[in-house]
């Protein structure tokens, strides 16, 4: 199994009052699944986002990923852990506007200590895989919000991740770009990569293959499609 979520919680403390956002979660995804978590805002979709991908940790529960206990690492180790196996696209792109968008995808590289030149090919090869050949040097706000997601795109798979974790990727886009977008999703999942998708839209969630429903922090029967 590749990620195993085992009773989890999260609660959050507001003064002196405690908020549970999610109630004993149990979920399994196998490597090579394409999986859509659907709710509607404020069910916990985001904060369970946020804790598959080692952005926060649970207040209880075990959090396996290929078996690891997450629990028992540093947060350097985490750190390691976003940085080789899982890649984010998030809703609001998170493009760094002083950066072109070859700058941009091939920032997780330099974080990983790849040499300058190596990054700028990669990362001008990468623009070529999802169509923006032609934008390697376009700043973000010479970019359409599609294209801008398409950046995002690129730079979450720059270091070949095993795991794309997408929350709400077509929020803020229209319904031409979104689809192009979903298409993108397809042909990465094809070749081979694991993807979770969240999202309040049950017309993007039917683009999975298998779609779970959360509501009120707790996860329900799976969606049949």
């Amino acid at each position: 199994m590749m990620i195993e979520l085992r009773d989890i919680c999260k609660t959050y403390i507001q003064g002196t009052m405690e908020v549970p956002v999610l109630k004993n979660i149990n979920f399994n995804m196998e490597e090579g699944e394409y999986t859509a978590i659907m709710g509607p805002s404020g069910s916990g979709k985001s904060t369970l986002m946020n804790l598959i991908g080692c952005l926060d940790q649970p207040t209880s529960g075990t959090y396996l990923l290929d078996g690891q206990d997450l629990s028992r690492l540093s947060d350097n180790e985490m750190s390691d852990i976003r940085l080789e196996k899982i890649g984010f696209v998030f809703q609001t792109f998170q493009l760094l506007p002083y950066l072109t968008a070859a700058e941009n995808v091939a920032l997780p590289l330099s974080f990983a200590g790849v040499p300058r030149r190596e990054r700028k090919e990669r990362a001008i090869e990468m623009l070529g895989r999802v169509g923006l050949a032609d934008r390697v040097n376009f700043m973000p706000t010479q970019l359409s919000g599609g294209q801008k997601q398409r950046v995002a795109i690129a730079r979450a798979m720059i270091n070949h991740p095993r795991i794309l974790l997408a929350d709400e990727p077509t929020g803020a886009l229209d319904s031409t770009s979104g689809k192009q977008v979903m298409d993108l999703f397809r042909e990465l999942n094809a070749g081979g990569v694991t993807i979770l998708m969240i999202t309040h839209d049950a017309g993007i969630a039917s683009c999975a293959d298998r779609i779970v429903e959360i509501r009120d922090g707790l996860l329900r029967q799976e969606v049949q499609q």
